[in-house]
């Protein structure tokens, strides 16, 4: 059962300007002072020791326990997985903060092996639990209220069940899993160290990347020719950690005896499959109504006769160069979440105040951003690579309303308290349209109203059509490894079939444009991941709509919601609100929103 505490991934942050004011660094004291602090040597020691003690007086005795005594063994068991959380969630955030330097990077390895090392004696625990009686579970649910909590928590294991290997290999599979990190790692450190000279500066990949979003269209083509270069000059290392990945993952797969690449993240997200099929299936016959449409639009104002990769995400002629500095975007989102609810923004207030964010842009530093959790008995970190621009407040938000989330949820505990990645975007994408929607309001002109709405449709694009073309992207991926080694021309292939078929006609697209998939780090870090963004928009769009159609009461309905952590099904959760994510109109609900935003854009036109 003993899982870490994973990092909510967002891939796209970024853009900006200086002159931000001083940008919050973490204070990681919380977890520990430092790497040679007597604290985290007592929690090696103890959790050394715990695992020994755990596996000496439960191995092979599961099934004899009674209500009590597993009540029992699964609180240690939390214990084990909160001290572990802890040590892995300090070395892991040291080593974001900067993944080129040697020390923290073998800090953090050394932590992954002593940890590995102490817990695999705990990997009996998982199959034991699987072998136990339904019919003797149910008895002692129902004689135990407080055992019957964690049935959420139990059931989303033993679904693995049919899939449940040998305790001699599971051991062996938990003991290799370090090997399988040193692969991350080797994506972490390249993408970190790739160096990008554009009109004579050289850069590293969040800057690069934010010119993307300049006013001058020359230097956003001089920033994409630059990316497609230093990334085709490393697409073979690119190319051997997916390969290496997704074969990697393939003969686990097969083992285990999992149906299709993707099974394993439907259970471990605990979503039906076809759930996740509705919702691509919607987002992919959308695509004419939402993405095609609107960079046509987007062609039109940019005065173009077809786009270019570097437009995708440029800003609007009409729209001013301006840079929203530190202060600024912290007033706009903390005003947009007090309004909702005067309870977010004490919940957000901290992040600000106690060293819970760090935003700046430093050599080395992790691109993109996220939220981790940490621990329940401490409160989550956020990243940022802050540049300046208003889609970066939007990130903000966005990373803040998981932070709220993991707070609420921390009650639940270490077992329950983590969320399945599709729901775990609700607090993000909900947080992203209240300041979106405070932001409309205060909009002086027409004009600004546009840029504002076009911004929308744009993060709504990315979250919702660019993601589903990313899941389409790992699909035919994994598909074609497992006919054999693919070379970096067959994974480029891959990557443009979907592409041209999501964004529209409306683009063309450069030489090297077909290199871009080396650097997303969801493909690596956590296979099919990426449907959960576009189940967390749709799911939040049609939350939204509940939330205008039904203010009333609906604030403590949704806290209620985000408290349950993972403590409830997706069905359960949603039914407050008369929603139902297996039912396929949902998404369409969902979809319309995009569409209406399209509409009042085109409206503006006439």
């Amino acid at each position: 059962m003993f899982h870490l505490p994973q990092p909510v991934r967002d891939a796209t942050a970024g853009s900006g300007d200086d002159n931000l004011g001083k940008l919050p660094e973490w204070d990681l004291t919380d977890l520990y002072a430092s790497p040679e602090s007597p604290e985290l040597k007592r929690d090696l020691d103890w959790l050394e020791k715990a695992c020994a003690d755990f596996a000496n007086d439960y191995e092979g005795k599961l099934a004899d326990l009674d209500a009590a005594g597993l009540l029992e063994c699964i609180k240690r068991d939390e214990k084990i997985t909160n001290i572990a959380g802890r040590i892995m969630s300090y070395a892991g955030l040291r080593y974001h903060q900067q993944t080129t330097d040697g020390d923290r990077a073998k800090f953090l390895s050394d932590c992954q092996e002593k940890i590995t090392t102490y817990t695999t004696p705990l990997v009996f625990f998982t199959l034991e639990l699987n072998r136990l009686d339904e019919e003797a579970l149910k008895a002692m649910y129902a004689e135990s209220a407080d055992l019957a909590r964690y049935k959420p928590v139990l059931d989303r294991i033993r679904a693995m069940k049919p899939y449940q290997l040998s305790d001699e290999l599971e051991k062996f599979l938990h003991d290799m899993g370090v090997v399988g990190d040193a692969w991350e790692r080797l994506f972490d450190e390249t993408i970190a160290g790739l160096s990008f000279s554009v009109d004579g500066e050289q850069m590293g990949i969040e800057a690069t990347l934010n010119l993307l979003t300049d006013q001058d269209r020359d230097k956003r083509e001089a920033a994409a020719r630059e990316l497609a270069r230093v990334f085709g000059e490393n697409i073979r290392t690119f190319a051997r950690v997916h390969n290496t990945t997704a074969k990697e993952k393939e003969v686990v797969d097969r083992w285990r005896g999992m149906p299709t690449p993707q099974t394993g993240r439907h259970l471990a997200n605990d979503v039906e499959p076809e759930v996740v099929e509705a919702l691509r299936d919607a987002v992919v016959n959308a695509y004419p109504k939402l993405s095609h449409r609107y960079y046509e639009l987007k062609r039109k104002w940019l005065g173009l006769d077809r786009i270019q990769v570097w437009d995708r995400n440029a800003p609007l002629p009409i729209e001013d160069k301006k840079t929203v500095d530190w202060d600024s975007a912290k007033d706009i989102v903390m005003e947009a979440y007090s309004a909702f609810d005067p309870r977010m923004g004490e919940l957000a207030e901290p992040f600000f105040s106690r060293g819970w964010i760090d935003a700046g842009v430093k050599p080395g530093k992790a691109p993109g951003a996220f939220a981790h959790p940490t621990v329940t008995d401490v409160h989550p970190y956020v990243m940022l690579n802050y540049l300046g621009k208003p889609r970066d407040v939007m990130t903000l938000a966005h990373e803040l309303g998981h932070g709220v989330h993991q707070v609420l949820a921390a009650g639940q505990g270490e077992l329950l308290a983590n969320t399945p990645l599709t729901l775990a975007e609700t607090a993000s994408v909900f947080g992203e349209m209240l300041t979106f929607r405070k932001m409309l309001e205060k909009a002086a002109s027409d004009t600004e109203r546009k840029v504002l709405l076009a911004g929308k449709v744009e993060d709504m694009i990315n979250t919702v059509v660019r993601q589903i073309a990313f899941y389409d992207f790992e699909c035919k991926l994994h598909d074609a490894r497992r006919g054999g080694e693919l070379t970096p021309n067959d994974i480029n292939a891959l990557w443009m079939s979907v592409q041209a078929e999501s964004l529209g006609p409306a683009f063309e697209f450069m030489d090297g444009y077909e290199t871009f998939w080396a650097y997303i780090p969801h493909f690596v870090h956590s296979p099919f991941y990426v449907y959960a963004y576009a189940f967390g928009d749709g799911l939040v769009n049609a939350l939204y709509a509940a939330y205008e159609e039904a203010p009333e009461g609906f604030e403590d309905k949704y806290f209620d919601m985000l408290k349950a952590g993972g403590s409830k099904h997706h069905k359960e959760l949603l039914a407050p609100f008369g929603l139902d994510a297996s039912d396929p109109a949902f998404w369409d609900k969902g979809l319309s929103m995009i569409s209406r935003l399209i509409d009042e854009l085109e409206a503006m036109e006439d």
